[in-house]
């Protein structure tokens, strides 16, 4: 295998290492607790995403846009910046879970002295994507998901929040500490900079717009089918979702860690071909993956997603077709982000609103199932539109495909 096939595949399961450490930091964390508890848990691990999602987008998605003699100075700049806003992101958590009593307070402060640890140890990945070193995320995240899953299994039934979150976070060192040791050799003798994330129309602005709307709009949508249909209709979608969580391990993938990848093809024309043959197996992949499970017994569905199963299952065509145009659309903004950065933030605010529109749309005229085909509709949209702008797109010749792409 070539060294590129060589760091698709460390990339892919690195994501795959991150989304298990994730799901499985709930499922433990739900048999470990009382109802309350889990509840407590569960909200502060919602603002921990939130987190998450918005230094992954303001830091790592411009992060592994950069190319260049400049890598090393980028890197030690983007760790420093997650690290300096993590301290004071924490800091204003623990004030918040001091002001806030009872247990769910505890919760947050102790999210508060964790944060600078979990949020530079994954900020650490964008560094490695960036510098096409992917196995060195891979193994630094390896190692936290073995480290995290013994510290929780190691505390006793009926475990605070607060015990929990704090255990979760400080079993980050040993993974943080292995990162920093890896990317040590990359960054020795140069200097962090700091002032391009401080100042106006930095890259990662676009993108946390872009964060923000996306998830938003997902957010939106539930809440708005919420107010029309019944608890089971939203079950039902969320459950058939839910089956496709390989193929959101993918697209994650391709979003954060292909950049350095297909950046190395020879001009927009080499671009494109990566991208439009990524972009035909991950829709092969989902066109694919719907039809296997569409095709199980309903024995082994309920075992899946128990009685939401019935309901879910006849929803699978709808999600499939989503989930396959979903690839083809997630390789469109993937090209943009390596042509033109700034090309892909009016795609995602106008579609998400539109998908939104359509779900609720569909769920009006012909109920869950119109909801569902109204998603994959949007997804569809999106997907056309994008590589539209890809094919007018028109590079200057004084910033051709293949020059870097500066994050400032």
């Amino acid at each position: 295998m070539s060294r590129r096939g060589l760091a698709a595949v460390a990339s892919v399961l690195d994501q795959a290492a991150s989304s298990a450490t994730n799901i499985l930091v709930l499922v433990l964390a739900a048999r470990l607790s009382s109802a309350a508890g889990f509840a407590d848990f569960s909200m502060v691990y919602v603002a921990f995403s939130v987190l998450l999602g918005l230094n992954m987008a303001y830091v790592g998605q411009s992060l592994v846009l950069e190319k260049g003699g400049r890598l090393a100075g980028a890197c030690r700049s983007a760790a420093g910046f997650t690290a300096a806003a993590s301290v004071a992101a924490g800091a204003l958590l623990a004030l918040v879970g001091l002001l806030v009593p009872g247990t769910a307070g505890r919760a947050f402060l102790a999210l508060g002295l964790v944060l600078p640890l979990v949020l530079l140890q994954d900020g650490l990945r964008y560094c490695f994507s960036a510098l096409r070193v992917p196995q060195r995320a891979l193994a630094a995240d390896a190692l936290r998901l073995v480290c995290v899953l013994a510290a929780l299994a190691a505390q006793p039934q009926g475990a605070s929040a607060g015990r929990l979150v704090l255990v979760w976070g400080l079993s980050a060192l040993p993974a943080l500490a292995l990162g920093l040791w890896l990317l040590r050799p990359y960054v020795r003798g140069v200097r962090a900079d700091l002032r391009p994330y401080l100042r106006r129309g930095h890259l990662g602005q676009r993108f946390v717009v872009e964060f923000a709307v996306g998830n938003g709009s997902s957010q939106l949508a539930v809440l708005g089918l919420g107010v029309f249909a019944t608890p089971l209709a939203v079950g039902a979608l969320r459950g058939a979702t839910t089956l496709f969580g390989p193929l959101n391990v993918l697209f994650n993938s391709a979003n954060a860690f292909g950049p350095p990848v297909v950046g190395r093809a020879s001009g927009k024309r080499g671009v494109v071909r990566l991208t439009a043959l990524m972009g035909g197996v991950l829709a092969l992949l989902g066109a694919g993956w719907g039809a296997v499970l569409y095709a199980l017994p309903d024995g082994v569905g309920a075992r899946l997603l128990g009685d939401t199963w019935g309901a879910a299952s006849a929803l699978l065509p709808a999600t499939g077709a989503q989930y396959a145009v979903m690839g083809l659309g997630t390789c469109a903004l993937l090209t943009l982000r390596v042509l033109n950065p700034r090309a892909t933030l009016s795609l995602q605010v106008v579609f998400s609103l539109l998908s939104v529109g359509l779900l609720l749309g569909g769920y009006v005229l012909w109920g869950v199932a119109g909801a569902a085909w109204g998603l994959a509709l949007g997804s569809g949209a999106k997907a056309g539109a994008g590589w539209l702008r890809v094919a007018r797109l028109e590079l200057p010749a004084a910033a051709p495909a293949d020059r870097p792409v500066t994050a400032a």
